[in-house]
C-alpha cells in the first residue's frame, strides 16, 4: 500500500479501538515514512503539572499548572515538547511551519524561566508504529486522520480535542458507530 506521509496530521482512534494505550485518543503525527511513524498523544494528561515535573528534574521551581501528557507507551521516561517555532533549541525538528518537536533539556530550562515557546505541550513517551503497521491499521479502519490544527493542539480542552478535530472535517464524533455492519 503506497500512502503519502501523515506527518503534521491528527490520528484519531475510532470508537471500536479498545487498546488501553489508544482508546479515545488523538495523536499528533511528528514523522511518518517507509520505516514507520512516530506521534504524540495530545489528550491524556498525567497527574503531574509542568511545574512539578520541572521541580522534580531540579530545573527550577515554578507554579506552571500546565499538564504533562502521556505521549504514548514507548520510552515513557523520555520527554517531548511540541511547540510553536520562534527559537532554536539543541534538539529540535520542525514538523511543519507552525509546529516543532524538541527533546533537549534547554527548552525545559527556558520554560522554567518563562522564556519558552509561546505555545507548548509537554509529553512523556511517544506512540510508534513499525514499517507498514500504521498503513495496515488505517486500512482496517482503526484510525481517522485529519489535518493538524494548532488551535486544537495547544488551546482546546483535552476532552474536546477529538470532537473538535473531527468537526473540522465534517464528522460528528457522536454519530460514529463502534462496529461495522455486514451485508
Amino acid at each position: 500500500m503506497t500512502m503519502s506521509t501523515l506527518r503534521n496530521q491528527f490520528l484519531i482512534a475510532m470508537p471500536h479501538l479498545k487498546d488501553p494505550n489508544f482508546e479515545g485518543t488523538i495523536s499528533y503525527i511528528c514523522d511518518h515514512g517507509d520505516e514507520g511513524a512516530m506521534g504524540i498523544v495530545i489528550n491524556r494528561p498525567l497527574n503531574i503539572s509542568l511545574g512539578e515535573m520541572l521541580s522534580q528534574l531540579e530545573i527550577g521551581n515554578t507554579d506552571n499548572a500546565s499538564p504533562v501528557y502521556s505521549g504514548g507507551p514507548v520510552q515513557v521516561d523520555r520527554g517531548f515538547v511540541l511547540h510553536s517555532p520562534g527559537r532554536d533549541w539543541q534538539s529540535s525538528m520542525a514538523v511543519s511551519a507552525e509546529i516543532c518537536i524538541t527533546t533537549s533539556k534547554d527548552i525545559l530550562e527556558a520554560m522554567a524561566k518563562n522564556q519558552g515557546p509561546e505555545d507548548s505541550l509537554v509529553a512523556l513517551g511517544y506512540a510508534g508504529w513499525g514499517a507498514g503497521q500504521l498503513e495496515e491499521e488505517l486500512s482496517n479502519n482503526v484510525w481517522i486522520t485529519c489535518p493538524a490544527d494548532t488551535g486544537i493542539l495547544f488551546h482546546t480542552a483535552d476532552a474536546q480535542k477529538v470532537v473538535s478535530a473531527l468537526g473540522r472535517v465534517g464528522i460528528d464524533y457522536h454519530k460514529i458507530i463502534s462496529s461495522a455492519g455486514h451485508a
